[in-house]
């Protein structure tokens, strides 16, 4: 569908400035509404090119040089990059790992908010790389935090399609109306479709003081109109692809399945972190590392060298990342079977 849809586009042949219309809008609207209950209205949109853009803009709109801008790492790496490069300083709430789950130190996010006098707080969820979908009381929990200091919240929920069985998403500004008024909601097809190359993410500020600010700053960029492909794209996937999102999901599924099951039977020595969602699966290679005395560099040569992958190793995450390393599978199962067999012969080398 949204090959055709571009295809049909090409064929017009015309590619100058363009805007998106009402019939845009209202597919947004139904695809939040009836995935996540969410309703949104059309005064909240804002068009950028990537929810990195996007959270990149809201540093630079919402704080000033040298404030605080707080991240729960390991957490994607581009947040912390946007705070440093932006000359802001990057707090970090380390996520707590405890038998084989991560969890929110809330004591620590709260006194470091008082002790750096933190102004934005960048939420993942679902967490990338870790895999947590937060629940209410732990958004109500980090959300009434937020409003007791005024801490504005960026909330990048690009994963939210991706939810495995037994969990469910919630939208973070959707909770409450206070945390409407704070949230600037960061959504893309990009991860869902596969349309990241097209350039374009769906941002939803309620907050008119805090969106008239935000626009401001895109100004200030210098950046006006998307990319006209990558509004068509979006309009067709949101509209038509919600068919093969389904039997995505479902093939997803079986993929975890299926590294969970090899892991368990040939690299007894690795441990999945059970995703609740996203495509991105996180590796524990902490007990081999140990079992060898190898070094987080060591361990990324023989992936990459013995094992003749490229995953994206912990560390790049920031704090907690050592000893993990992060692998796609949203692929070909038969591309995600050559992987592990790779993996387990690359790691059978160093035995």
């Amino acid at each position: 569908e949204v090959i055709e849809a571009l295809v049909e586009k090409s064929r017009h042949g015309i590619f100058g400035y363009s805007e998106s219309n009402e019939d845009y809008y209202n597919v947004l609207h139904t695809w939040f509404r009836e995935r996540f209950n969410w309703k949104i209205k059309p005064q909240w949109l804002v068009k950028t090119p990537g929810v990195v853009y996007a959270i990149t803009t809201a540093i630079k709109a919402f704080s000033k040089v040298d404030e605080a801008v707080m991240i729960q790492e390991p957490v994607y790496y581009p947040f912390s990059e946007a705070i440093r490069v932006n000359e802001r300083e990057a707090v970090i709430n380390q996520l707590v790992y405890k038998d084989g789950r991560y969890e929110i130190d809330f004591e620590d996010f709260e006194t470091k908010i008082v002790d750096h006098e933190v102004k934005l707080f960048i939420l993942c969820n679902p967490h990338n790389p870790v895999g947590r979908v937060w629940k209410k009381d732990e958004l109500i929990r980090l959300g009434d935090i937020c409003l007791k200091y005024q801490v504005l919240v960026i909330s990048d929920e690009i994963h939210a399609d991706f939810i495995y069985p037994g969990f469910s998403h919630l939208v973070f500004a959707d909770l409450k109306p206070e945390y409407e008024a704070i949230t600037i909601t960061c959504t893309a097809p990009s991860k869902t479709f596969n349309l990241a190359g097209l350039q374009i993410s769906n941002v939803l500020i309620a907050n008119a003081r805090l969106k008239k600010i935000f626009k401001a700053e895109i100004v200030r960029s210098g950046y006006s109109q998307l990319n006209i492909m990558g509004i068509i794209a979006c309009k067709a996937a949101y509209e038509m692809g919600h068919q093969w999102l389904e039997v995505l999901k479902v093939y997803l599924t079986h993929n975890l399945d299926f590294v969970r099951s090899y892991l368990s039977e040939h690299v007894p020595n690795v441990d999945l972190v059970e995703p609740e969602g996203t495509y991105l699966v996180w590796l524990n290679f902490s007990k081999f590392q140990a079992l060898h005395q190898l070094t987080d560099k060591e361990m990324n040569q023989i992936i990459i060298h013995k094992a003749k992958l490229w995953l994206d190793e912990g560390n790049i995450f920031g704090l907690g990342g050592s000893g993990f390393q992060r692998i796609n599978i949203a692929c070909p199962q038969a591309t995600l079977k050559k992987a592990m067999e790779q993996l387990t012969e690359g790691l059978k080398s160093i035995d």
